[in-house]
């Protein structure tokens, strides 16, 4: 089986990259794939014919970015990712979507899959509106995703913000058992404060407040209920 992974030079693409998997598996540049042209997409998929392409490219930070050239948000995470779906409706390629929980409202926390969707900041809806195309494409799997590098790169961590961060290198094994799924999946660790979750390899951390720092423009409390991922590990 052939894998086409999009966005392999970002930071969880250079840990995919390292890592053996016991399929055939490509990492395109930019110049090889541009997810903004549709020819460029298509001319590769013709080329490779794999199996299943992961869709990781993304414009992600810093996430104000999304406020301040929303042009580029656009053209990036929606555009560009209705054109990797189009590209593999065509060709019937399984298609692995790259999301985020910041899709999810981020008010009272534990979200579902299945429950309500309403971003709070530029970046969610530029997230879910990739969704959208990819929702329309049943032979697909979006992966909602709360995870890092290691160890955490900031000097300051929020104190009151809920997430399910988990590093990079932990994602890698549950990723692979995900491949043959479809739907929709909630992925990451334990409900923690940011600072919880990374002050146990970073001691020297300063706790802050989303609250008084973000004022309304970062969700609170995002967090997503994993039920659905850790059912499908145990089985």
């Amino acid at each position: 089986m052939k894998i086409v992974f999009t966005g392999g030079t970002g930071r969880f693409g250079q840990v995919l990259q390292k890592t053996k998997f016991n399929h055939e598996v490509f990492f395109p540049s930019k110049s090889d794939f541009n997810i903004s042209n549709i020819k460029s997409i298509e001319k590769y998929l013709d080329k490779k014919k794999p199996s299943i392409l992961v869709h990781m490219a993304a414009l992600s930070r810093p996430m104000n970015i999304h406020d301040k050239d929303i042009v580029k948000s656009i053209n990036l995470n929606i555009i560009g990712t209705a054109n990797i779906t189009n590209a593999c409706a065509k060709r019937n390629i399984k298609l692995i979507y790259f999301s985020t929980l910041y899709v999810y409202p981020g008010v009272k926390g534990n979200y579902k899959e299945t429950d309500s969707l309403l971003p709070v900041n530029n970046y969610g809806w530029s997230k879910l509106g990739g969704e959208s195309s990819v929702q329309m494409y049943k032979n697909s799997l979006i992966l909602r995703i709360c995870m890092t590098e290691k160890p955490f790169v900031h000097k300051n961590a929020f104190g009151d913000v809920k997430t399910n961060f988990i590093y990079h290198d932990e994602i890698v094994p549950i990723f692979k058992k995900l491949l043959s799924k479809k739907g929709i999946i909630n992925l990451g660790g334990p409900i923690k404060t940011v600072y919880d979750f990374a002050i146990k390899n970073n001691p020297k951390l300063n706790k802050i407040s989303a609250k008084k720092t973000k004022k309304g423009k970062f969700p609170l409390n995002p967090s997503m209920n994993l039920k659905k991922l850790n059912k499908i590990l145990n089985d």
